[in-house]
């Protein structure tokens, strides 16, 4: 009996990267606010609320502000009566609308094999 092959330095740094990004992007509602910011420039956080199907306000104002930690959620406090908040992907936070296109798709596509085979 063979042992299973050792994972080389590459393939170790790739998934550490993995985990990494999963630690980011982990929980079960960082993919749905982040996937809001993507199909609309701003919102509102009573805008994001509305949705993410099930969050509560409390989980929500928790989640964004684990994404401005990261830096890929921006915070924006408007001068209006009463005062506005606003969020937006930054920069860095735009890096991932190719990802959740792909997560798009293939939801999709999973749908679609799981339910009409």
């Amino acid at each position: 009996m063979s042992c299973p092959p050792r994972l080389n330095d590459q393939h170790r740094k790739e998934m550490r990267a993995v985990q990494d990004s999963m630690d980011v992007l982990s929980g079960k509602w960082k993919i749905s606010i982040i996937s809001s910011l993507c199909y609309y420039n701003q919102r509102r956080f009573s805008d994001i609320l509305a949705d993410v199907s099930g969050i509560s306000n409390k989980m929500l104002s928790k989640e964004l502000k684990e994404l401005e930690i990261n830096q890929l959620v921006r915070r924006t406090v408007l001068s209006t009566q009463p005062i506005t908040v606003q969020y937006e992907l930054t920069e860095h936070g735009l890096t991932l609308q190719t990802i959740i296109q792909n997560l798009t798709e293939w939801g999709i596509a999973h749908h679609q094999k799981i339910f009409k085979q």
